[in-house]
């Protein structure tokens, strides 16, 4: 090849490695250290190469119990691998960099980046060009382990924090947890006009999922410690409960309890942008709903067995309920099939999958 298609080409492996580099750093920056719901292409690439095989195992299992064993290793191994592939970049990067200084073999510049990235020190370039890129690739390589130790404390409390509600829901909702379920325990302990601090509690809980599950997106997908809870089903439970009491049981208005509905939805809906799950952000109290009124009928007709006050117009509060129901319908549904949730009335209910403990 002539001098100067050598030049040509190591400036082209040069500017490749150098893009390789950067583009690895801003996106170490947008998942570990920005605030703010990014969909990173590298974070997004290396859930979607991972949740393949995941969910290929997945798919052979005949129960949910055995879907949630595999599933639950998903988001901590996919975590864990995302610093190995970022330093695996910057390796690759750097080879590119080292071999347009003085085009040596590759197994050479690979040592070169290796021993750099690793700060190894056994390996080492001779002139002051080799020593600037081997000092910043070390650097590099020590902020990224850096970011990650100071990730995992992050992504574990907020975890903590969203596990808590979840696990307290239980006492109110049972196992598996259902709205209706959750009206006849609190109406046994004469509880049942007396919600809004149950209504708050949930509004400060949909705020900050909104934020962590946008800003941490892998806590999406980390399941909770007992196989049959789950934070979007807690979603669903109470989201249901607060439409149930507004619309079906003949209880005074509370406004808290609508407003803990537009604070879930709206969670839910910053969630699905973040995942790009289709939605009506402006759906008609008419559209269709995933709960037919056979089903609330037959909720309509529980409740009243068991002595709950309800409202004597059962079109009108079907028609209610509907109308809350549609503006968070699709995705709490979407986003309990995308996490694999395990088996809750009208939330995760409608997966094909048995879910058989």
């Amino acid at each position: 090849m002539p001098e100067m298609g050598w030049m040509i080409l190591r400036v082209l492996v040069g500017v490749g490695g150098l893009l390789i580099v950067l583009g690895t750093l801003i996106s170490a920056v947008k998942t570990f250290v920005l605030p703010r719901g990014v969909n990173v292409w590298l974070t997004r690439s290396i859930f979607h190469g991972v949740g393949i095989f995941f969910r290929l195992r997945a798919k052979k299992a005949t129960s949910y119990a055995a879907r949630d064993r595999v599933m639950a290793l998903f988001a901590p191994l996919t975590l864990v691998l995302m610093p190995a592939v970022m330093l695996t970049l910057v390796l690759v990067g750097y080879m590119g960099l080292f071999w347009a200084v003085d085009m040596a073999p590759v197994t050479a510049v690979f040592k070169l980046s290796g021993s750099s990235l690793l700060t190894l020190g056994y390996e080492s370039g001779g002139t002051i060009l080799h020593k600037i890129l081997e000092f910043s690739e070390a650097m590099i390589g020590l902020i990224l382990v850096a970011l990650l130790i100071a990730y995992l404390p992050t992504i574990y409390s907020a975890f903590s924090r969203r596990e808590t509600a979840v696990a307290l829901l239980e006492a109110y909702a049972g196992t598996p947890p259902s709205a209706q379920e959750m009206i006849l325990r609190v109406s046994r302990i004469g509880e049942l006009a007396h919600l809004r601090d149950v209504w708050t509690l949930w509004q400060v809980w949909f705020a900050e999922i909104e934020e962590s599950h946008t800003s941490l997106a892998p806590l999406s997908f980390f399941r909770s410690p007992q196989p049959d809870r789950s934070w979007i089903t807690a979603c669903g439970v109470v989201l249901d409960t607060a439409a149930l009491a507004l619309s079906t049981l003949d209880l005074p208005y509370d406004p808290h309890a609508a407003i803990c509905i537009r604070n879930g939805y709206i969670a839910l809906r910053r969630i699905a942008d973040f995942f790009g799950i289709a939605y009506n952000p402006k759906p008609a109290a008419t559209d269709f709903i995933s709960i037919s009124r056979v089903e609330y009928e037959a909720l309509f007709d529980l409740l009243a067995a068991n002595g709950i006050p309800l409202k004597a117009d059962r079109e009108q509060a079907w028609q209610d309920f509907a109308g809350w129901r549609v503006n968070y319908d699709t995705v709490l549904l979407q986003l309990a099939g995308l996490t694999m949730a395990p088996y809750a009335m009208w939330v995760s209910d409608r997966s094909p999958l048995p879910h058989t403990m």
